[in-house]
């Protein structure tokens, strides 16, 4: 197996840095205000034992080599970006764009942020705790029979989406809906539900200044502890833990 950075790590995630670049990382991390990696890079800051100790995040498909090769880091494999200290680290190549306008923001504040952002063409500027995958992404498996279904659940987050709401949209009986959705999308249809609504909670968390009970709901929790169980188990955090950290 290639040999880590400091403390001699073993594991997997391919071979592992020419020294000469470990060794001129660390030198300049020692000067520099901060550093950051963007997708495998992060193997590169591994190497140079600047993760040690730290939480830090590479693209899903490495997090576990990453994990595995420095032991004394603490990966994070749901995050987009993650900052600890003065060592920032992204999951891949789009979410290193996320990064550098928390950067921007750090230095210039959100308004310039949010000007870069909408000069680049992006949708909007993601917090660093945004998951990877996006629910609608997860539940993409199954778009092409339950297409019309997931855009009635991401419509009605606030209405009725019991089992027998979902198969009455979905035209089958509640037997069938629960059978067929499972082999099309590994969830159940509650399941999915629950993540498109801890989802639409994390956006409004992030991006808004509405009362916490009103996010519940207004996202089809009902009340703010259904919200603050859902949040633990999918986030694991609590809804204002989750504001104090990501909000604007």
């Amino acid at each position: 197996a290639p040999r880590g950075g400091r403390g001699g790590r073993r594991g997997g995630g391919g071979p592992a840095p020419p020294p000469a670049l470990v060794a001129w990382v660390r030198a300049r991390a020692g000067r520099a205000r901060r550093v950051a990696s963007v997708c495998t890079g992060a193997f590169l800051l591994g190497a140079a034992g600047l993760l040690d100790g730290r939480r830090a995040v590479t693209h899903w498909k490495h997090c576990g080599a990453l994990a595995a090769r420095y032991r004394r880091a603490r990966i994070e494999p749901d995050p987009i970006f993650v900052r600890d200290g003065p060592v920032w680290s992204s999951a891949g190549v789009t979410a290193g764009i996320d990064l550098t306008l928390a950067l921007v923001e750090e230095d210039l504040g959100r308004a310039t942020a949010l000007a870069v952002a909408r000069h680049l063409v992006m949708f909007l500027k993601r917090p660093g705790g945004q998951a990877q995958f996006s629910a609608a992404l997860a539940l993409q498996a199954g778009e092409e029979r339950f297409g019309r279904l997931h855009a009635f659940m991401a419509d009605n987050l606030s209405g009725d989406l019991s089992l027998p709401a979902l198969a009455a949209a979905a035209g089958m009986s509640a037997r069938s809906l629960s059978r067929h959705y499972l082999e099309a999308t590994g969830l159940t249809p509650a399941k999915a539900v629950e993540r498109l609504r801890v989802e639409a909670a994390r956006r409004a968390l992030a991006e808004t200044a509405q009362p916490v009970k009103r996010i519940a709901r207004t996202c089809g929790f009902g009340s703010e502890e259904t919200l603050r169980r859902s949040f633990l188990r999918h986030v694991a955090a609590t809804p204002q833990a989750y504001r104090a950290r990501f909000g604007g």
